[in-house]
């Protein structure tokens, strides 16, 4: 209880603070956010506010963060949770930067002999750590968007994933939603199992059949990034979604004439 009032307090005492006009200005050059905040423009800026005040951003690989790269991710990130107040993925300390893909050691089992070999990644999300992102990868995202295809919403999906402890493609769920969750997060992720393994063009990233945390990311990237498509082919996991997210990006959409 002391401690929700603290937070309450704290981040109360960060919105006292005007909104910079020049991170207003990169926000409204992200295609998503005019669109998908729309009337709750004033409320995503105060998340992103709270997002960039609480969390540690860091440049590596030789990157030198600046006040757009730092706004765009926060800026995309806090959209995922619009519609859940007082969620600020409180869990996540710090984002890590890199300019493109990096490097990190991947052990493969072979029987009795494990290898090690390095695997080039665009992102990754550690439970309680942090967020590590390609900036050339999200530069990428804001140029071309509506592709169902967007780093900082996935890796951001993961954190999500694990609020409950572990990343099973399961996040927190209101009682209410856990059974219909659990039906129909089943039934679509075999679906998209069976159209990977017989190579069949897919709504959906392939890479989500890996395994039901890369599900869950990956369809939530879809839910946000291609949220017309999404509705249209797969209606039911559109709608568990947006029971979730208790957002509806498609209704967006075509009220913004997309």
């Amino acid at each position: 209880m002391l401690f929700a009032w603290l937070k309450r307090r704290r981040r109360r005492k960060i919105l006292e603070t005007p909104f910079p006009r020049d991170w207003l200005e990169t926000l409204e050059a992200i295609p998503h956010i005019p669109i998908l905040a729309s009337e709750r423009r004033l409320d995503h800026q105060n998340a992103t506010q709270i997002f960039l005040a609480e969390k540690t951003f860091e440049g590596c690989g030789g990157l030198t963060l600046t006040d757009t790269m730092r706004v765009t991710i926060a800026g995309l990130a806090t959209l995922l949770v619009l519609g859940m107040p007082e969620t600020q993925f409180d869990h996540v300390d710090s984002v890590l930067v890199y300019p493109d893909a990096f490097t990190r050691p991947k052990k493969i089992d072979m029987g009795p002999v494990a290898l090690e070999e390095d695997a080039h990644l665009l992102g990754e999300a550690h439970y309680r750590g942090p967020v590590i992102l390609s900036w050339a990868e999200i530069e990428e995202d804001v140029r071309e968007p509506w592709l169902g295809r967007n780093l900082v919403f996935h890796e951001f999906a993961h954190q999500l994933d694990m609020t409950n402890g572990e990343a099973d493609g399961v996040p927190e769920l209101p009682y209410a939603l856990r059974e219909p969750w659990a039906k129909v997060m089943a039934k679509e992720y075999r679906r998209l199992q069976r159209q990977t393994h017989r190579q069949r063009e897919t709504l959906l990233d392939p890479y989500g059949a890996t395994e039901p945390a890369e599900f869950f990311a990956v369809i939530t990237e879809t839910f946000f990034d291609s949220p017309l498509d999404l509705e249209i082919e797969r209606p039911e996991l559109y709608a568990i979604l947006r029971q979730y997210y208790c957002l509806d990006p498609a209704m967006k959409m075509r009220a913004a004439g997309r």
